[in-house]
C-alpha cells in the first residue's frame, strides 16, 4: 500500500483531531426537535448524485486526472453515483467505487457501463470496509469528510489505499450551512460554523501528508443538484424536521434565499510518498 511509514505527526495532531469531532458534533438537531420529526433528516436522494453524460471539469478533476496513468485505476470513496471518478475516464480504465447505499452503487455501475470501463463495488462505510478494497493508482474523496467524526482513520485509510495521488473535495463549510437561515427563520435556532476545509487541510498536514489546498467557485453547483420544484421543496422540509403541511413555507423560504446559488468548494491533496 502507499501509506508512508516515515510520515512526522506533529504534537498538535490529537487536538485537532479532537477539535474536528467536536465541531461535527456541535451540528446535530437538538433532541427536542428531532424528536418529533415525521421522518429521518438523514436524507440523500439518489438523483443528486448521478452523473451526466457530460460532467464539467474542475479543479478537483484535473488535479486527480494528472496523476491517473494511461489505463489506470481510480478508487472513489463515498462515490455516490460516480461523478469524481467518472470524470477521470480515460486515461482511468478501473473504476473502484466504496458507498454505504446500494442505490449509489447501482447508478456507479451503470455509468461505469456506458462509459466502457471496469467498476468494483464495495457496500459499506470505508473505515470499516477497507481492508477488502484493492488500492489503486489515485483515491478520490468527494463531499464525504463532513460526514466523517473520526477523521484521523479515514485520511490514513485514503493514504493506504493510493499509489500515487489522493483528491480530496469538499465545499469550504459544512455542506448544508446554507440551511442556516432556515434553522433560524423556522426553528430560532442558531446552527455552528465549523469545521471548516482549511481545518481539514490543517489535520492532513499535521498528520504528515504534504496537503495542498485550493478554493474555488462551482458555479455548476446549482444546476447539478437542482431537483424538481417539488423535491426540492420536500427535501429541505424533512431536513428542516417539519411536517409537509409547511411545505408552502419552505417553498417561499427557498425562493428567498436562493438556495441553488454556487458555493464555494476546496480541493485537498497530496502525493503519496513511495
Amino acid at each position: 500500500m502507499g501509506m508512508d511509514t516515515s510520515r512526522t505527526v506533529a504534537s498538535s495532531t490529537p487536538a485537532l483531531l479532537e477539535q474536528w469531532r467536536s465541531d461535527l458534533a456541535s451540528w446535530a438537531i437538538p433532541d427536542e426537535i428531532l424528536s418529533q420529526a415525521p421522518e429521518s433528516p438523514w436524507i440523500h436522494p439518489v438523483s443528486m448524485f448521478t452523473v451526466d453524460d457530460e460532467i464539467a471539469d474542475s479543479p478537483s478533476h484535473r488535479i486527480a486526472r494528472e496523476a491517473v496513468p494511461e489505463n489506470g485505476s481510480v478508487l472513489d470513496v463515498g462515490s455516490g453515483g460516480g461523478r469524481a471518478s467518472m470524470a477521470l475516464v480515460p486515461p482511468a480504465t478501473t473504476l473502484v467505487a466504496v458507498d454505504h447505499q446500494q442505490g449509489m452503487l447501482d447508478a456507479f455501475a451503470e455509468a461505469a457501463a456506458s462509459r466502457g470501463v471496469q467498476s468494483q463495488l464495495f457496500l459499506g462505510d470505508w473505515t470499516d470496509v477497507a481492508t477488502a478494497v484493492p488500492v489503486c493508482d489515485v483515491v478520490v474523496c468527494h463531499h464525504v469528510a463532513y460526514n466523517v467524526s473520526d477523521i484521523g482513520p479515514f485520511l490514513l485509510a485514503l493514504d493506504a489505499h493510493a499509489r500515487v495521488r489522493v483528491v480530496l473535495e469538499v465545499p469550504e463549510h459544512h455542506p448544508i450551512s446554507n440551511m442556516n437561515p432556515l434553522w433560524k427563520q423556522f426553528w430560532d435556532l442558531d446552527r455552528p460554523t465549523r469545521p471548516t476545509a482549511q481545518d481539514l487541510a490543517e489535520i492532513a498536514r499535521s498528520m504528515g501528508f504534504d496537503a495542498h489546498l485550493g478554493l474555488w467557485q462551482d458555479e455548476t453547483w446549482g444546476a447539478r443538484v437542482t431537483l424538481p420544484d417539488d423535491e426540492r421543496v420536500r427535501f429541505a422540509r424533512i431536513r428542516l424536521c417539519l411536517m409537509q403541511e409547511r411545505d408552502a413555507e419552505v417553498a417561499a423560504a427557498l425562493i428567498a434565499q436562493a438556495d441553488a446559488a454556487p458555493r464555494a468548494v476546496a480541493t485537498i491533496w497530496w502525493d503519496v510518498a513511495s
